[in-house]
């Protein structure tokens, strides 16, 4: 069968294009074939393509707005004159900056007013900032590793580890420390044994991660000028996360540590050790019995090191887990732990260099 037996109209081929030749619409010529032949449904003039611009432009006004394509199988085109171009998308901070802001103000308001009215009171927030901190990690390792670390002697040696430090320093620290992992050996033995292994590790490991490195803010209040010290550590810490957020959020394009921690940057990183330097400067020389500024560069770009590897770490433990936050009791930081991360690894690198360079106090 040929194809003018389609029924296609008259000088259209069977794309709907003209063609020189073509046989006259109507009933085939050959009678024995007509009856094979069938109807087809009536395909409607399209424009004539052979016709030259001008004669299209007579007829549709003007060729460049041609208000559909010419052929049935064609897509309509975009025209070229004035591409789409999609809105880059806007940096977002990723949390509540207002939450975040209100409660970081709202606990340093409370860390501000027991450390200088009494030490004592302080030395109570701490305990209380190691338990709850304890509680969370330990019930994320129970949650998502089914690891069950003993909480009641993590928690009540935790406790004793920062008093100990506080009242006999280091010392006091180490045997606390040690006592209070011989007391988790002992309190999981009266569990059956499976998972023995792993819930002591787990339980020793939170005993040095959170209060013993939490002893060493206890044992910079021991020194005259204790509580200028500790503010010291606190101011540099934050100044160090607040320097690496800032530029970071702004500038920052080249990861850090993707695997780790995406969001962290090189120039992030930089940040913090530029911010921390200049606060560690004014610190020392301000602050500080007998501190000089060159000794608040060094101490700021140890705390910047110290608090980018501590947040570092904590993000590697909530990697394992699978989890963002190790909590939700403050709104806009996460949990306790969250907190916690750069400033529990920072509190001996200053503890150490404060001794260094101004002595024990």
């Amino acid at each position: 069968m040929n194809d003018s037996s389609w029924g296609a109209p008259q000088g259209a081929g069977s794309w709907g294009a003209p063609e020189m030749g073509a046989a006259p619409a109507g009933p085939a010529h050959d009678v024995h074939g007509a009856q094979q032949t069938r109807p087809m449904p009536i395909v409607p003039d399209v424009p004539d393509a052979g016709r030259d611009a001008d004669d299209r432009e007579d007829r549709n006004g003007d060729a460049a707005h041609v208000s559909g394509p010419l052929f049935r199988d064609e897509k309509p085109q975009v025209p070229m004159s004035s591409p789409v171009q999609p809105s880059p998308p806007k940096k977002r901070a990723g949390r509540d900056l207002r939450a975040a802001i209100g409660v970081g103000v709202g606990l340093g308001a409370v860390v501000a007013g027991s450390l200088f009215v009494v030490k004592a009171v302080f030395v109570g927030v701490v305990v209380l900032a190691v338990v709850v901190g304890l509680w969370e990690l330990t019930s994320r390792l129970e949650e998502r590793k089914g690891i069950n670390a003993p909480l009641v002697p993590l928690a009540v040696g935790g406790a004793a580890m920062v008093i100990a430090g506080y009242v006999r320093e280091a010392e006091g620290a180490w045997v606390a420390m040690a006592l209070t992992a011989l007391a988790v050996l002992v309190w999981r033995m009266t569990q059956p044994p499976e998972g023995y292994l792993k819930d002591v590790t787990a339980g020793v490991f939170a005993v040095f991660y959170v209060p013993f490195l939490a002893t060493f803010v206890a044992m910079m209040l021991t020194a005259d000028d204790g509580a200028w010290r500790v503010l010291t550590f606190l101011l540099l810490t934050v100044v160090s996360d607040t320097g690496a957020y800032a530029v970071g959020w702004r500038f920052g394009t080249h990861k850090l540590a993707p695997r780790i921690s995406p969001g962290k940057t090189r120039e992030g990183l930089l940040g913090a050790v530029g911010f921390a330097m200049v606060a560690g400067a004014l610190c020392m020389h301000f602050l500080i019995d007998d501190g000089e500024w060159w000794q608040g560069l060094l101490l700021g770009l140890a705390v910047a090191a110290s608090a980018t590897l501590g947040d570092l770490g904590e993000s590697m433990i909530k990697r394992d887990l699978g989890i963002k936050d190790m909590g939700t009791l403050l709104p806009g930081h996460g949990g306790i732990m969250d907190r916690l991360d750069s400033l529990l690894p920072t509190a001996p690198v200053v503890w150490l260099l404060l001794v260094l360079f101004v002595g024990s106090g």
